[in-house]
């Protein structure tokens, strides 16, 4: 097998995996997993058989279908140990969504993508349910996604948004140049702010946590319905967001993560 028919396998398997693990616990059919990673069905069974084979996917035999195997659950704990902060952040979390009154969540920077690990529900009645653990949503759409990649090196940007097309998926709000304008502004404030882009009345604030080396590798972010999203609101809150990344981002360097 040639060095690109190997690399295109490996995007379809990876394709495959990411697009169960966005339906667990309940899991995919064989036509959902086509249609979402727009391969053929053949394919996406017999890539599905194969991991099935090794154990890094489950099929469930009343209802045909498709769920994370039990391998991934080894390799993802050892992954953990070296990955895994949400130990270091539950205690965050938990303060913002309890001092806010909104839900409260971190995500983690997974190459172009964002993937929410842990979320926190406040104590206000009416909540927005644009986020759940499990979720990718890609650079520059959420305000996690935002203000990673505000806080991104100009070049990677660039390189970025010149590889990606949001605009088919995400809307006009996500062309290069809104995206632009809103990275402008998140670095003004040090937050980002997703102004309903995603669901009509859902709004978000999110701000980014560093590693070691400086760079935005995770996010903490806070979404509610625009009512609590007041413009003389939002300050409070970007503060209380900025307050906390910067609790989380001194534990993750004192632990040299």
């Amino acid at each position: 097998m040639s060095t690109g028919a190997q690399g295109q396998l490996i995007k379809r398997v990876t394709a495959v995996l990411r697009t169960i693990s966005a339906h667990e616990p309940h899991g995919v059919t064989t036509s959902e997993a086509a249609r979402e990673t727009d391969l053929a069905r053949p394919t996406v069974h017999r890539l599905l058989s194969s991991l099935t084979d090794e154990g890094l996917v489950d099929r469930d035999a009343a209802t045909g279908r498709w769920t994370l195997g039990p391998e991934l659950y080894l390799l993802g704990s050892l992954a953990s140990m070296r990955y895994d902060i949400t130990d270091l952040a539950g205690d965050v979390v938990r303060e913002l969504a309890r001092a806010t009154g909104e839900s409260a969540f971190l995500s983690a920077r997974r190459g172009d993508e964002t993937v929410c690990l842990l979320r926190e529900e406040g104590s206000f009645p009416l909540r927005s349910h644009v986020l759940h653990i499990g979720i990718r949503l890609p650079l520059g759409v959420a305000s996690a996604g935002l203000v990673i990649l505000s806080h991104m090196p100009d070049p990677e940007i660039d390189a970025y948004l010149s590889r990606v097309d949001l605009v088919s998926e995400w809307g006009p709000q996500h062309s290069r140049e809104e995206l632009g304008k809103r990275i402008e502004a998140t670095r003004l404030t040090g937050y980002a702010v997703n102004p309903a882009l995603l669901v009509e009345g859902s709004w978000g604030l999110g701000a980014a946590v560093f590693d070691h080396r400086g760079a935005p590798t995770w996010a903490l972010s806070l979404t509610g319905v625009e009512s609590r999203f007041r413009p003389d609101r939002i300050p409070e809150l970007g503060e209380a967001l900025l307050d906390g990344a910067h609790r989380l981002t001194q534990r993750l360097r004192q632990r040299g993560r």
